[in-house]
């Protein structure tokens, strides 16, 4: 018998939607994974040493990334909030500051995080820590304006309808996983992850000729909604002391971020509830600290 916490329909305001250096969108599954974690850390200083999580599920129900496109723009804008206004000293007229752009967004998300070390005993108990901690959190940067509900859900993993029962509680939603199988390639293969990863993302358009008119049609290389995903970090320094670190128990590492691919599909199309689920795996003879989907746990 397996335990889930399902956090269900939480609203999440001003989340952080820039992922990496160079995506925009979806937040990284490192905050999801990071929120889960926090979590369970507040649950330990309280007694609660036992309780640990093991996987988190990830599903999207709306989530409005704050960019605006004029009526003639070719690409979007990033909508800031660059407040207060600043008094200028030449002009005496108040202008926007100087601001780095943060883009963000509004999320409906729900949390489904499989744990142990929750029983009929301490079930209630832990579940007021959970509801006690979880309004003091941020959430991928954002602010928690409400959670649908709070609810621990027993599942018998030897029964395919009470897991498939689980998944359509789920929706209407997209459940996020990890697609890093359609940049895995030959090895004969000259071109680097990034390329492989912009070619699957690219859309092409062909022209196609219906009587004496011409239509555009743009099409992607593979079906589905496919996008790009930060799932963790890798190390460029090796461990090392770094004037000023965070903490002095343990050495530093300068990373950068991993992005690969990975594909939003609706939860009742997986069988199993392990296919979407995320969870911390570290390879330490590359540098690697990822965020791994068991549904492509095959292809580490």
């Amino acid at each position: 018998m397996a335990m889930y916490l399902l956090l269900s329909k939480i609203q999440v305001h001003n989340a952080n939607a820039m992922s990496s250096p160079y995506t925009v969108g979806f937040p990284a599954m490192t905050a999801w994974l990071g929120a889960a974690h926090a979590l369970e850390r507040n649950l330990h200083e309280v007694g609660f040493k036992d309780v640990s999580f093991s996987g988190v599920a990830v599903v999207s129900h709306t989530c409005d990334v704050q960019l605006y496109k004029g009526p003639k723009d070719y690409q979007y804008s990033i909508i800031g909030t660059a407040n207060p206004l600043k008094k200028s000293s030449k002009t005496g007229a108040y202008e926007r500051p100087p601001f780095i752009e943060e883009a963000r967004c509004h999320l409906c998300v729900s949390l489904l995080i499989k744990l142990k070390g929750v029983d009929g005993i301490n079930k209630e108990q832990v579940k007021k820590e959970v509801e006690n901690n979880i309004w003091r959190m941020k959430l991928a940067g954002g602010d928690i304006e409400k959670i649908g509900k709070l609810e621990f859900i027993p599942v018998n993993e030897e029964s395919d309808d009470e897991e498939r029962r689980l998944l359509r509680r789920l929706m209407p939603g997209y459940a996020i996983i990890e697609r890093r199988d359609l940049i895995l390639t030959e090895k004969n293969d000259k071109r680097d992850a990034l390329t492989r990863l912009i070619d699957v993302l690219a859309v092409e358009f062909e022209a196609e000729k219906n009587g004496d008119n011409l239509s555009w049609q743009g099409k992607r290389r593979n079906d589905g909604w496919i996008v790009p995903v930060a799932v963790g970090f890798k190390s460029i320094s090796g461990a090392v002391k770094a004037k000023h670190q965070r903490s002095e128990e343990y050495e530093h590492r300068f990373a950068e971020p991993v992005v690969t691919l990975g594909e939003f599909r609706m939860p009742y199309h997986f069988r199993s509830i392990n296919e979407i689920l995320w969870e911390y795996h570290t390879d330490l003879e590359h540098g690697l600290y990822l965020c791994r989907n068991q549904n492509n746990s095959q292809n580490a």
